[in-house]
């Protein structure tokens, strides 16, 4: 398919001058030129959108400045370059306010002057194209029921509330079980809300050392501290007009908790090593593994700030409470990992699928991804086996829907499960379990006694 060519319309009064710039801008071959003489008949063809315009700033029937601003209405996307005999600072200053890309006098070196100019803008629109073209395979990679797979109730749940995080700023905040995929939520967020062309800029509290969080978030003047040798923009004026995800909130030191909750009520950053305060607009969405409200009353999260977050809360499920989508997902990564390693696709055995389906994933979603890819190199044919499957079956509830077990044998391997989960804490499995403490202390008594001789 044929690119587009280059449109660049040279528009001056001065036959002599027209020429020069026409003759000069078609040494190009890639450049389509067109030529006007007067701001009526060019503004009659603005609607064919030219890359660029070189514009005389004295016309016959109106002025650089009037036509200037027609073009910034009607195609904002569309460079300027104004040409002028004058040198007037004051004039040079207001038009490039107004949207001027560059403004060049009349004079013996403007051939090279404007062919470089040209070639200035011609790479910065390439590259805007590119970043565009990366954005939307961004969006479609995060339209969230392509990433997000599952057909369980769960996770439609998941999806529905995502659904609802897309119309309006609310802050969300994600929690679930490490491996989840709660950055998957916050990326498919963001991607498919009005703040998608903007910047999504991820934070993981718990990865960056305590003394130097607060520089990461808001930025620092240079001279702040030791070794601030530069002014350095914080992740926070990175994301302005677009998303901050602020994995692992829970993580967060107390005294910077309360310099964070000064920016989410006042919409303003301050960079350390000064005084200014800074706007921004950004949404925030933050993640947890953590329970959040026992945590304040731990005193380890301040209460106002967790207030503050209070918006659209999203759980996660863990995978093991999805069901069949273990399936629907394997299938997912096999097909993603044959592709991108140009392998023919491969299937799960009957009794892979079976031994998928009786583990219960500690790592989630994260650790099914790798024990599949690890699969797909492992296996010699086109169909995984069993043995090509990494897992640990010894866990106490990856048997529990074995068919040779008792009902009994059900129950003591949940119990035994949860309490292992528990950190061995009995009475919050019972809790867990919605039974009493007593019959978890006769079940295990009961169990002791069949097994001594």
């Amino acid at each position: 398919m044929t690119e587009r060519p280059f449109k660049i319309f040279v528009v001056d009064d001065s036959e002599w001058y027209n020429k020069l710039l026409v003759h000069t801008l078609s040494l190009n071959p890639d450049y389509e030129i067109k030529s006007f003489f007067n701001g009526k008949d060019f503004l009659n063809s603005l609607f064919e959108s030219p890359d660029i315009v070189t514009l005389d700033y004295r016309l016959p029937d109106m002025t650089g400045l009037e036509i200037l601003k027609r073009i910034m209405d009607e195609n904002s996307d569309t460079q300027v370059i104004l040409i002028s005999e004058q040198e007037d600072i004051d004039t040079v200053v207001s038009l490039l306010k107004l949207g001027a890309y560059d403004y060049i006098t009349k004079s013996d070196d403007i051939k090279d002057r404007l062919l470089n100019t040209v070639k200035n803008i011609r790479n910065g629109i390439g590259l805007k194209m590119e970043i565009s073209t990366l954005r939307r395979e961004i969006q479609k990679k995060y339209t969230f029921r392509q990433s997000i797979q599952g057909e369980s109730a769960a996770i439609k749940n998941v999806y529905e509330l995502i659904d609802k995080a897309l119309t309006t700023n609310i802050t969300v905040v994600i929690t679930g079980e490490t491996g989840t995929g709660k950055e998957l939520a916050a990326k498919a967020i963001h991607y498919n809300s009005k703040r998608k062309d903007k910047p999504f800029v991820t934070v993981n509290i718990a990865a960056i050392p305590h003394e130097l969080i607060e520089s990461e978030l808001f930025g620092h003047e240079k001279g702040a501290f030791t070794g601030a040798a530069f002014r350095r923009i914080g992740r926070f004026e990175e994301a302005d007009a677009g998303t901050i995800f602020l994995d692992e909130i829970g993580e967060m030191e107390l005294n910077l908790q309360a310099k964070l909750l000064r920016v989410l009520q006042e919409k303003e950053i301050v960079r350390v090593g000064s005084n200014k305060p800074v706007k921004t607009d950004c949404r925030t969405v933050v993640a947890t593994n953590k329970n959040l409200k026992e945590e304040v009353k731990k005193g380890n999260f301040r209460e106002d700030l967790y207030y503050r977050l209070l918006g659209l809360p999203i759980e996660i499920p863990p995978l093991r409470d999805r069901g069949n989508d273990i399936l629907i997902l394997a299938h997912h990564f096999i097909a993603g990992f044959c592709s991108e390693n140009d392998l023919p696709l491969k299937k799960l055995s009957l009794q892979s699928q079976k031994k998928l389906m009786s583990y219960p994933f500690p790592g989630n979603v994260r650790e099914l991804k790798s024990v599949i890819e690890l699969a797909v190199t492992l296996s010699e044919n086109d169909e995984i086996q069993p043995s090509d499957l990494a897992i640990d079956m010894s866990d106490p509830l990856s048997v529990v829907t074995s068919d040779t077990l008792t009902l009994r044998e059900y129950q003591m391997r949940i119990i035994k499960a949860t309490i292992l989960k528990s950190n061995n804490d009995i009475k919050l499995a019972a809790q867990k379990l919605d039974i009493g403490i007593s019959t978890i202390y006769r079940m295990l008594k009961e169990e002791k006694d069949d097994s001594t001789p």
